[in-house]
C-alpha cells in the first residue's frame, strides 16, 4: 500500500528546511549494504571500511546463490563484523539468519512476517521491515515487532529497481511520533545525505557510495557528514 499524502515532490528543498533533528534521538548512523559480489578480496574491503570510521550494521545481501554458497561467504563477513562489534544482517532469508546465529535479519514486503520471523529467530534477533513510502506499512511493520522500519528510496539508485520515492518529511513524521528507529535508504551519498539526517533518519543505509570506490574514504566522509551537528 501507498501513501497519496506526501504531496510534495521527494527532497523539495524548501519543505526539508523545515525540519529539524531532535537532538533527544541517539545520533545518526551508518548501516552499510553489500555488493552483490562479496567474494574474492570483498573481506578485505569489509574490513577496510569498518576499521575507517563507525559503522553500526552490515547487511548481507546476495542473490541468487543456494543457502550453502551464500552461508561459505557470508562466515568470513561475519567474523569481521563481529571483531568490529558491527551487527551482521542477512537481507530476505530467515533461515540463512539462523543458520548462521546472524544478528538479524531485513525483510521485504515479500520476505515474510516479522512476527514469524522473531518465532524463529528469538527475542534478541534485530528485524527490519521495509515500508517503502508508506506510513501505514511501518505502523504494521512496529506492531508485528520490528526493531526498525526503512524508508526509501530517497534518491535515485543502481543498486536495485526502485518504484517508491518518498519526502524526507515521513522521517520527520515516523521519529516525531515513534521512538522505533527508522532507516534511510536509496542513493545516499556523502554529498546528498544530510537533508536526510536533518529530517530524523536514525540510520543511513548506503551500498554504492562506499564500495564503487575508495570505501575507507566514503566511510569516513559518512562520518564527516553524520558528526555534524
Amino acid at each position: 500500500m501507498e501513501d497519496d499524502d506526501d504531496i510534495l515532490g521527494p527532497l523539495d528543498p524548501g519543505f526539508a528546511a523545515q525540519f529539524e533533528r531532535d537532538d533527544r534521538r541517539p545520533p545518526c548512523q551508518l548501516y552499510l549494504i553489500s555488493p552483490p559480489d562479496v567474494g574474492g578480496d570483498f573481506p578485505a574491503r569489509l574490513e577496510r571500511a569498518l576499521a575507517a570510521g563507525p559503522v553500526a550494521a552490515f547487511q548481507f545481501r546476495v542473490k541468487g546463490l543456494d543457502q550453502h554458497e551464500a552461508a561459505r561467504l557470508a562466515e568470513p563477513l561475519q567474523r569481521i563484523c563481529a571483531a568490529h562489534e558491527v551487527a551482521f544482517i542477512v537481507n530476505d532469508s530467515v533461515s540463512l539468519a539462523k543458520r548462521l546465529g546472524a544478528d538479524g535479519v531485513h525483510l521485504g514486503q515479500q520476505d515474510g512476517d516479522a512476527r514469524e520471523a522473531r518465532s524463529i529467530l528469538g527475542p534478541g534477533a534485530q528485524i527490519g521491515v521495509t515500508c517503502h513510502d508508506s506510513r501505514h506499512l511501518a505502523m504494521e511493520a512496529g506492531d508485528a515487532g520490528a526493531d526498525y522500519v526503512a524508508f526509501g528510496a530517497f534518491y535515485p539508485t543502481a543498486t536495485k529497481e526502485t518504484r517508491h520515492r518518498p519526502d524526507p518529511s515521513i522521517l520527520s513524521w515516523w521519529s516525531t511520533l515513534f521512538e522505533l528507529p527508522c532507516v534511510a535508504i536509496g542513493g545516499i551519498t556523502p554529498e546528498n545525505a544530510a537533508p536526510l539526517v536533518k529530517a530524523g533518519a536514525d540510520f543511513l543505509a548506503v551500498s554504492g557510495a562506499v564500495w564503487n570506490g575508495d570505501e575507507a574514504e566514503a566511510v569516513r566522509r559518512f562520518g564527516e557528514v553524520l558528526g555534524a551537528k
